[in-house]
């Protein structure tokens, strides 16, 4: 990989918290780093149980680079090594859950913006509430008082009102609520093409440009024609 301008470095920060849904978080990353973006990684530490749980990696900071190819790698399916991702190659930098001196911890750290994939219930109101009390939170509050983008996939069902006064409160702060909800329009036939229905979804609220699903053409049955 060149050398990174520090100086021109804008990286979009991926939050991912404790609920169930690690493939998307992985579509998400795969797609930010095909489209040569910069990426900033926060992991919660509920998010690697849940990732260890999904997929039985355990994500460790020390060797983070090896275990984010490993999961990476991986199909919705589980099965190892179905994508080929370089993240070697790829400008990926990880910052710890707990780090709250973190680059993304500062408004003046220069963000494009952030992506919770997926993102829990927990989450939505901890920084719905502002609470910060890990650095997950903490990025997602600096994003909202910066007036930077901030797409938050919550996976949770059914909600209670709690939640969706949260989800609320979280939209009239100015972020993008995406629930992982996805859709089948696309003429999805496996797990996978759901699963990047959802993460394309979550790269279109922030102007990434993927190929991750079929779009809609305004032809009813059109994905059955192809």
């Amino acid at each position: 990989m060149e050398p990174v301008d520090e100086q021109r470095r804008r990286p979009w920060v991926v939050g991912v918290s404790g609920a169930s849904g690690t493939p998307y978080a992985a579509a998400v990353l795969r797609g930010l780093i095909a489209a040569g973006e910069s990426v900033d990684l926060v992991v919660s530490r509920a998010s690697r149980l849940t990732l260890l749980d999904e997929t039985g990696i355990a994500f460790r900071d020390a060797h983070w680079r090896e275990d984010l190819e490993e999961w990476l790698s991986r199909g919705a399916d589980g099965k190892p090594r179905t994508f080929d991702v370089d993240v070697a190659g790829a400008d990926l930098r990880h910052w710890a859950a707990g780090d709250l001196a973190a680059g993304p911890s500062s408004g003046s750290y220069p963000a494009k913006g952030m992506l919770i994939v997926p993102a829990s219930t927990a989450c939505v109101a901890g920084v719905a509430l502002g609470l910060s009390k890990d650095l997950l939170q903490r990025a997602a509050s600096v994003v909202l008082k910066e007036r930077r983008p901030l797409v938050v996939a919550v996976r949770e069902t059914p909600l209670n009102g709690q939640t969706l006064r949260h989800l609320v409160a979280l939209d009239e702060a100015g972020a993008v609520v995406l629930p992982a909800s996805p859709a089948f329009y696309a003429g999805a036939t496996h797990i996978q093409d759901l699963v990047d229905f959802v993460a394309g979804r979550v790269l279109d609220a922030a102007g990434v440009p993927h190929r991750l699903y079929r779009r809609w053409k305004g032809e009813l049955g059109g994905s059955r024609k192809d």
